[in-house]
């Protein structure tokens, strides 16, 4: 495993909505769809594999927070989402629990 990735993976963390309004009032939020493994993401953006990164753009996997996701966030702050931060930006995946 590559440095980068494991340096990532030791700073995933989980946050509650609450702790990451501050980010999003920046807008240097961008939500990772669930089916994408975040650390990968994270590497991607960080080695600037752009056209990987603008694929995944275009497909919709990763994405700046929508309003109506913003708004449902905002109204009930007990989502949690597992958060990597790859500068400037803090990847946020919703974190399922059982």
């Amino acid at each position: 495993m590559s440095d980068l990735k494991t340096q990532l993976k030791e700073q995933i963390a989980p946050m509650d909505w609450q702790d990451l309004v501050t980010h999003a009032q920046r807008d240097v939020l961008i939500v990772v769809d669930s089916n994408l493994d975040l650390i990968e993401v994270g590497c991607a953006i960080a080695k600037d594999k752009t056209s990987l990164v603008q694929n995944w753009i275009s497909e919709q996997l990763i994405q700046k927070p929508s309003p109506q996701q913003l708004s449902l966030w905002n109204q009930n702050q007990n989502y949690k989402f597992n958060t990597i931060i790859v500068q400037p930006y803090v990847l946020i995946s919703p974190c399922f629990e059982e």
